[in-house]
């Protein structure tokens, strides 16, 4: 017959280790206000839905050409652009910030 093996708890004591200082009364923290979202502005909307078509990949590649002329490409190929971003880009249409895209300053 051979000896039960038994598991390697049972042949080690279990030792727990005392607590310093007991148990503490937490006092409960009031809750955290939420800080509201900094209010953008109508520009800083824009350029940020322009970033956002930008980094669209749905739309095609978009350096080397305008955000206007990459809408109208899509358009042309029935993906179905977003007109806001047609009517951001033609309301701004002198301010390179509006007309590039984000890659503008990296050569090709």
């Amino acid at each position: 017959m051979t000896p039960k093996r038994g598991l390697i708890t049972d042949t080690f004591k279990v030792v727990k280790k005392a607590r310093r200082g007991g148990k503490r009364n937490k006092s409960p923290s009031p809750p955290k206000a939420d800080p509201e979202p900094p209010q953008l502005s109508e520009r800083e909307k824009d350029l940020q839905e322009l970033k956002k078509f930008d980094l669209d990949c749905r739309f095609g590649p978009c350096t080397g050409i305008s955000r206007l002329q990459r809408w109208e490409r899509a358009a042309l190929h029935g993906l179905n652009p977003p007109q806001e971003i047609k009517d951001i880009v033609l309301k701004e249409n002198t301010d390179p910030e509006y007309t590039q895209s984000l890659w503008r300053d990296y050569p090709l």
